[in-house]
């Protein structure tokens, strides 16, 4: 079976469908059906085949490639998600909802509006539910999202001058804990660590596999090494992206001398220590709020 890759939203998550015989390429607009109904998306790759005993999932065909008329229908859906942020942003404060409207959606073939919100807790918004739907005459859907997936859909700039990754190009949430943290040897401060929704930055799982590499095959701060002439010293320092390591050295009048290594110039007792969290660390993390794995949040896809 050829399949093809179908995205729903930018940077979404990728479902995938029967390509069959359907003349696609990457960047081209489709028909497919979901759970939710009829739905428009964007073809990301094409041709790939796979045995359909490998899925644990029915594959479900490619109805057709977008039409003209398919495009302008989607087109006018799009122009029509700005009135409604409005009017249910009027019904929220007209019936005293602690709930922040983030963004809406109308299904391809009009059968039904979804709306995202967050809130600090449990909102019970059958009442609003209501009135929407007597307002736009079709069946309305709420969904409350956590921090991390109300900053996917509102967007912003990171502390890196950057587009937030959740937002351009990162189609699920990465998996970080506080592990990383130690490893990449940074301190555990809510500006350093910590992204715009207040969770752990995403990005500290680009470099991870590296630290981790790194800092098996390197000596720890602390650590007693040899270095090429000879002399002996004590690891202040190190820096595991540029494999060098920072030596403290004790010269023949008692002077202190901080040189510079590659790791790989120096020789020292090779072995595996497990890093572990102080009670001091455990305390800065508990004042910030940070969790070690953020299993609650809810997916939008």
């Amino acid at each position: 079976m050829k399949i093809a890759g179908v995205r729903f939203r930018t940077a979404g998550k990728i479902y995938y469908f029967d390509q069959g015989n359907l003349d696609l390429q990457v960047d081209n607009h489709c028909i497919v059906e979901t759970q939710r109904g009829l739905e428009y998306g964007k073809v990301v790759f094409v041709n790939r085949e796979i045995d359909p005993k490998d899925s644990k999932y029915p594959i479900k065909p490619i109805i057709r490639k977008s039409t003209v008329e398919d495009d302008f229908a989607m087109m006018e859906n799009k122009k029509k998600e700005p009135e409604a942020m409005l009017v249910i942003k009027e019904k929220v404060k007209k019936l005293g909802l602690e709930m922040k409207c983030l963004d809406c959606e109308y299904a391809f073939d009009g059968s039904k509006i979804l709306f995202y919100f967050s809130a600090e807790g449990r909102v019970d918004f059958r009442e609003l539910a209501r009135e929407l739907g007597s307002y736009f005459h079709t069946r309305i859907e709420l969904r409350q999202v956590g921090v991390r997936d109300e900053a996917k859909i509102v967007g912003g700039l990171g502390v890196c001058g950057r587009e937030y990754c959740c937002k351009t190009f990162l189609p699920e949430f990465a998996t970080v804990g506080i592990k990383m943290v130690k490893a990449q040897n940074l301190a555990l401060t809510s500006s350093k660590i910590s992204g715009a929704c207040g969770k752990l930055k995403c990005c500290l799982k680009n470099e991870q596999e590296a630290y981790q590499y790194m800092n098996e095959i390197m000596p720890s701060q602390g650590d007693t090494v040899t270095c090429p002439d000879g002399v002996k010293g004590v690891v202040g320092s190190v820096m595991p992206l540029l494999s060098t390591v920072k030596v403290v050295v004790e010269s023949n009048n008692g002077d202190k001398e901080l040189r510079t290594y590659n790791v790989n110039e120096i020789k020292f007792a090779k072995k595996k220590k497990k890093e572990e969290i102080s009670k001091q660390d455990m305390q800065e993390l508990a004042d910030l709020s940070i969790l070690e794995n953020d299993e609650s949040q809810s997916k939008l896809d």
